[in-house]
C-alpha cells in the first residue's frame, strides 16, 4: 500500500480537484475534506496575510533494541496533528495542535495568523488543548508489516553472526526501527499535496575484548523502505562488518600529527562534505550573510574537479522524498560545477529573497516545527582517476572510511571530524589500522585541495541524521574516492 500511495499522492496539484481515492484517503485519516481545508486557510488569512500553509501529519514509529543477548526494549509511538504558517512579507507566524478537533484547528490557524514578527524563523505556539486527547486505533500496519518475533529474529541473527566473526566478541547489541509518516500540505494558493514517507534503520555495535584492551565498533544502514531492505543487506553482513571493525581497533597504531595528505573513501566520507560544506550552502545563511559562501555565486570555490549534487529523488535512499514539507516537488540541484558555486538550497522564504526557484528543499523535523532550507541527499559526482591511483599518489598520510560525525563553523567553514575507521598510507600503500583520528581544516579551503577524484562514487547506506537549530531530519550522503592534498590530522605521532 505504502508505494502505490507515494506515486498516487505525489501527483495531487491543485486543491479544487483531489483525485477521489485522495479524499477518501484524508479524510479517513485526519477527519477533514476540501470545505475543512479551505476554512482553515480562511482563518488564516484573516489578519491580512499574504500565503497560509497547512501541513497535517501522521507518524507511527516501532523500534525494538537487543543488548547483550536480552531484549532490551519494544516500543510503538504515534503522533498526529496540524502545523499552520502565515506569512505576510517578512514577517512569518507559526502555530500548531496536536488535536484535529475543529476548533483546536480553528484555534491554530488563528493564533498563526497574528503572531508574525518579521524575523525569518518564527517561534512555534503550541495551542493544543489542555487534557484533548485522540485515538488512533485501527491504523494501518507499520511499514515492515511485520509482527515483532519476525524482527527479533533479524537481531537475533545479528548477534550470532558477529560472535562467531571473532572469538574476541563479548557483546554485541543491535535495533532496528521503522517509521511510517503520512503527510498532507494544503496551500493557500490552491495546491494540496500528499505523501506516504517510509523510513527504516537497522543497527548493530560489536565490542572485542582482548585482556584489558576493549574495542567497539557501529555500523548500521537502512532507507525508504521496508524489511526487504534485508534481502540486499543481511543482518549478517551488518553484524559482521560491526565486529570487523572492532577486532581491526585491537591492533590500531596512533595518528600521524599534522598536516598530511588525506584521502576519503567512496560512500561513507561524505558526512565530511554534508557537514562542512553543505550547509553552508543553505539559503537561509546566505539570506542572513553569515555563510562563507555569501554572495559567491558564479565564482570559484573549490577545485575544479569537484561538483556538488542535493538529490532528493534518489530511489528508496533515506535522504529522499517525493514533494518537500511546503509541498513543492524535489529535484536534483546542482551547487557547485567544476568548482564553480551554481546555487543554494532554497524554501520559498529564501527562494523568494533572492529571486529563485525553489529547489523543493524546505523541510521541518515535524508539524511542530517551521520550515527551513535543508539538505536531503548530497554527494560529489565521480572524476577521472581510479581509487588505487589515488591512493598510489600519496607517499605518506591516511585512508579514512568512515566518520562517527563532527562539528562546522557555518559562518567560516572550519571543521572538526572523528574518523571511527581510517589507515596510515606509507608509500603509496594501505598499511596500518589507525585509532580513532581528528581531522581538523576549513571546508572552502578543503575544497580547494582537492587534487584528485575517483570513479567509483558510492552513496552511504541509510543511517545518517542532520541536525539544524534544533530539528532533526534524515539525510544521505556520498562522495567517490578524493584525495585532499593537505588537511590537518589531530594525532599523536608526529607526521
Amino acid at each position: 500500500m505504502a508505494s502505490r500511495l507515494l506515486r498516487t499522492f505525489a501527483t495531487m496539484t491543485r486543491m479544487s480537484d483531489p483525485s477521489h481515492e485522495a479524499q477518501q484517503f484524508f479524510a479517513q485519516r485526519y477527519g477533514i475534506d476540501s470545505a475543512r481545508i479551505a476554512s482553515l486557510l480562511s482563518d488564516a488569512l484573516a489578519q491580512g496575510g499574504d500565503f497560509a500553509e497547512l501541513f497535517f501529519e501522521h507518524r507511527t514509529n516501532g523500534a525494538i533494541s537487543l543488548e547483550d543477548q536480552q531484549i532490551k526494549s519494544a516500543l510503538r509511538s504515534v503522533e498526529q496533528g496540524v502545523g499552520i504558517r502565515v506569512v505576510k512579507g517578512d514577517s512569518i507566524g507559526y502555530a500548531y495542535t496536536e488535536s484535529l478537533d475543529p476548533e483546536a484547528m480553528r484555534l491554530a490557524a488563528g493564533t498563526a495568523a497574528r503572531i508574525g514578527d518579521g524575523g525569518e524563523r518564527p517561534t512555534a505556539i503550541d495551542t493544543t488543548p489542555v487534557g484533548a486527547s485522540e485515538s488512533f486505533y485501527g491504523e494501518d500496519a507499520l511499514l515492515s508489516d511485520e509482527p515483532a518475533p519476525a524482527k527479533v529474529a533479524l537481531l537475533e541473527r545479528a548477534d550470532r553472526a558477529a560472535r562467531a566473526f571473532d572469538p574476541s566478541i563479548a557483546r554485541v547489541d543491535a535495533s532496528i526501527a521503522d517509521e511510517r509518516k503520512v503527510v498532507l500540505v494544503a496551500r493557500s494558493d490552491g495546491q494540496i499535496v500528499g505523501d506516504v514517507q517510509p523510513l527504516m534503520r537497522f543497527n548493530v555495535m560489536a565490542l572485542s575484548e582482548r585482556g584489558e584492551n576493549r574495542q567497539t565498533a557501529r555500523t548500521g544502514g537502512g532507507g525508504r523502505l521496508g524489511v526487504e531492505y534485508f534481502d540486499r543487506v543481511t543482518p549478517e553482513d551488518t553484524a559482521r562488518e560491526a565486529a570487523r571493525q572492532a577486532v581491526l581497533l585491537q591492533d590500531a597504531v596512533d595518528a600521524p600529527a599534522g598536516e598530511v595528505p588525506v584521502v576519503l573513501a567512496a560512500g561513507d566520507s561524505g558526512i565530511l562534505l554534508h557537514e562542512a560544506i553543505g550547509h553552508g550552502l543553505e539559503a537561509d545563511f546566505n539570506r542572513k550573510g553569515t555563510s562563507n559562501y555569501t554572495d559567491r555565486i558564479g565564482h570559484a570555490v573549490a577545485s575544479d574537479l569537484v561538483t556538488v549534487i542535493d538529490d532528493a529523488t534518489i530511489e528508496e535512499s533515506r535522504g529522499s522524498i517525493n514533494v518537500d514539507d511546503e509541498g513543492n516537488p524535489t529535484k536534483r540541484n546542482t551547487l557547485i560545477e567544476g568548482g564553480i558555486l551554481r546555487g543554494y538550497l532554497h524554501d520559498e522564504i529564501s527562494a523568494r529573497h533572492f529571486n529563485a526557484e525553489p529547489t523543493g528543499s524546505g523541510r521541518r523535523q515535524s508539524f511542530k516545527h517551521p520550515i527551513m532550507p535543508r539538505m536531503t541527499n548530497t554527494y560529489m559526482l565521480p572524476g577521472p582517476s581510479t581509487p588505487d591511483e589515488v591512493v598510489a599518489s600519496v607517499e605518506r598520510g591516511i585512508y579514512c572510511v568512515s566518520f562517527s560525525g563532527g562539528q562546522v563553523n557555518i559562518s567560516n567553514g572550519d571543521f572538526v571530524f572523528s574518523t571511527t575507521e581510517a589507515y596510515l598510507i606509507e608509500k603509496g600503500q594501505i598499511t596500518a589500522p589507525l585509532r580513532t583520528t581528528n581531522l581538523i581544516g576549513n571546508g572552502p579551503e578543503a575544497l580547494s585541495r582537492v587534487s584528485m577524484v575517483a570513479n567509483d562514487y558510492a552513496l552511504s547506506d541509510g543511517r545518517w541524521t542532520c541536525g539544524k537549530e534544533g530539528q532533526s531530519v534524515p539525510v544521505g550522503v556520498g562522495l567517490p574516492t578524493v584525495l585532499v592534498s593537505a588537511m590537518t590530522v589531530g594525532g599523536t605521532q608526529l607526521g
